[in-house]
């Protein structure tokens, strides 16, 4: 099932990131600075954080574009997952703090907190902070999509509620006596399983990682989307009322692909976190959120394929037109998505595999007009052989 649910652009898509895996390691590694082949630290760790925005685009995809269910809250889940490995990050700090105490991170201490509250406990060992990376964001999509999708909220009111959800988190976490650093969030970490963060080895290395997690994360979506129950989802999405009537749960199957989700969202934060060093309220902020849809949107939705290409275009031309006109940004994000509305409403990829479909229709078509022209060339041949042979 699961070779067969790839198809050839899914090799290739695969292949891509596993080439990936190896060149962008050795030419950061192996390749001497100052040599023009040479990959700096900085742009290993910027690439990195890119394929943790990709994951977070598939996660989104794989319920925009196959269920129909327009989330403007995914950075609530990307946040969460964030939050859980820098959990773990500022736990192995210990007493390399400002302020060396053994249990309590720095900010604990500048607030005065006399010890550790009880859902720190546990983030000291990695894997519990792992498992905390799927099971929080997972049980938060659980219990909002249960009473959502039950109350058959549909359409842009959902997406209107997922926003409240991510907003009244952002809130929430912005406050001091949450436990979570207030507006300074997390950050100062030191080393993840021993390595140390700033090392170049240990930055090629969650590069791996990253790619590794797109891969698995895709594979995850397509051997979903190809299955019966992919079926079913895209029957939900086209015609939600009447699968309800052919008999299925469509609550189940939107609830299941919701909390898949939101799952490798949380895996993508837990990810992004290392590489960029800090983790703060500000993720969860509702226009990050929609600018996840954005990616998903020129990407391509529905593709899956398309919501990676899309995240890493969009986010590579905010790092370059950022370093150029920092505040026109913004605008610019803008005017590329009412572009992309206006003429490309498939998006990259979607535009492509039309123009592809074009293509082999125009090539079919040319084809069958040479056939159809030698038949009558042929069939004339014929007729003035038959006419020679009666005049004869």
């Amino acid at each position: 099932m699961l070779l067969a649910s790839l198809d050839r652009r899914s090799w290739t898509f695969l292949a891509t990131l596993l080439a990936a895996g190896i060149i962008v390691p050795v030419a950061n590694l192996a390749v001497e600075p100052g040599h023009a082949a040479h990959l700096p630290s900085y742009a290993v760790a910027l690439m990195g954080k890119y394929l943790t925005y990709a994951l977070l685009a598939l996660s989104v995809d794989l319920i925009w574009g196959y269920c129909g269910i327009l989330s403007l809250g995914h950075g609530a889940f990307f946040a969460l997952g964030g939050y859980a490995m820098g959990m773990h990050l500022m736990r192995e700090i210990g007493p390399r703090g400002v302020y060396a105490d053994p249990v309590l991170p720095d900010f604990m201490v500048f607030l005065n907190w006399k010890e550790l509250p009880w859902f720190w406990w546990g983030f000291d060992m990695f894997w519990f902070a792992c498992l905390m990376v799927l099971l929080v964001p997972g049980l938060l999509a659980f219990v909002f999509g249960w009473f959502a999708f039950r109350s058959r909220v549909t359409g842009v009111y959902l997406s209107i509620i997922t926003q409240a959800m991510t907003y009244a988190l952002m809130l929430a976490f912005f406050r001091n006596d949450m436990g979570f650093g207030g507006n300074n969030g997390l950050t100062d970490f030191k080393d993840v399983l021993g390595f140390d963060l700033q090392s170049d080895t240990t930055r090629a290395g969650l590069f791996v990682f990253s790619a590794l997690a797109l891969a698995a994360g895709y594979v995850v979506c397509r051997v979903i989307t190809t299955s019966r129950a992919g079926k079913v989802l895209i029957a939900v999405r086209d015609a939600e009322s009447r699968t309800r009537f052919l008999g299925y749960r469509v609550e189940h199957y939107k609830l299941f692909v919701f909390v898949v989700s939101a799952m490798m969202a949380g895996l993508a934060g837990a990810l992004y976190v290392p590489q960029v060093g800090i983790i703060n309220p500000g993720e969860f902020s509702p226009a990050n959120s929609i600018e996840i849809v954005i990616w998903v949107a020129v990407g391509g939705r529905g593709t899956l394929i398309g919501a990676a290409v899309g995240a890493l275009t969009i986010n590579g031309l905010k790092t370059v037109f950022t370093s150029v006109a920092p505040n026109e940004w913004l605008f610019a994000l803008g005017g590329i998505f009412i572009l992309v509305t206006l003429f490309m409403p498939r998006g990259i990829l979607g535009e492509w595999d039309v123009l592809k479909a074009r293509h082999a229709a125009e090539k079919r078509e040319r084809i069958a007009t040479g056939l159809r022209r030698m038949r009558a060339a042929a069939a004339e041949g014929a007729h003035l052989t038959s006419a020679v042979e009666a005049a004869e």
